[in-house]
């Protein structure tokens, strides 16, 4: 990747698009932004591939990511918290539960920013 200074930032094209990062939203996604996404939409595929691999009929999955930053410590991202909404048909606790602890382990972005930034996954099931 090249990433090129602009205006309040550095900006790289990819072939599905720009994208613009700066330590300002005015001018583009804030760098612990890009952090705390990549490990929750990694997490995310990871899990929906699992999902799928176990022929479990999921119609939907919402991500909603919390991220902890440390103030005193130039604003280090500590704690990532995700919280997966699974809707489908026949899920159990346990058949996820399963599923998030081969999640977890098989995560590239997860397995990379552990044990220096503590992640935390939750879920919850909506029947379909």
């Amino acid at each position: 990747m090249k990433f090129l200074m602009k205006e309040g930032g550095f900006t790289t094209d990819f072939p599905y698009g720009r994208l613009d990062i700066s330590g300002d939203e005015e001018y583009g996604f804030r760098p612990y932004q890009l952090l705390t996404a990549s490990i929750a939409v990694c997490s995310g595929g990871v899990l929906r591939k699992i999902l799928e691999k176990k022929r479990l009929n999921v119609e939907d999955i919402q991500i909603d990511a919390n991220v902890h930053r440390n103030e005193q410590e130039a604003n280090r991202v500590e704690k990532v918290e995700i919280h997966f909404t699974i809707k489908g048909a026949g899920l159990t606790e346990e058949k996820i539960h399963k599923a998030m602890e081969l999640t977890k382990k098989n995560c590239s972005m997860v397995q990379s920013v552990i044990p220096a930034i503590e992640v935390v996954e939750t879920f919850e099931i909506i029947p379909a």
